[in-house]
């Protein structure tokens, strides 16, 4: 039975706060695109390409079948 622990589903939960997080900084860019500052609008972009990999890395450890790794006597 493949049961998720409770560190995997705090960790989905940011992973979809993650993703989200791009959305709205892309959507940011794409409405401030002729508004303000070029280095702005590339800190934007960073901050998209920064949310999509953090929350890869989430998804995968959420979803992720991980071993029992308690010390048993």
């Amino acid at each position: 039975m493949n049961q998720r622990r409770t560190s995997q589903k705090i960790c989905m939960v940011i992973a979809v706060v993650c993703y989200l997080a791009a959305v709205i900084c892309g959507i940011a860019a794409f409405y401030l695109d002729g508004e303000v500052n070029p280095p702005v609008i590339a800190s934007l972009m960073a901050s998209v390409v920064f949310f999509i990999g953090s929350g890869i890395v989430l998804h995968v450890i959420a979803t992720v079948n991980m071993p029992d790794l308690k010390l048993r006597r």
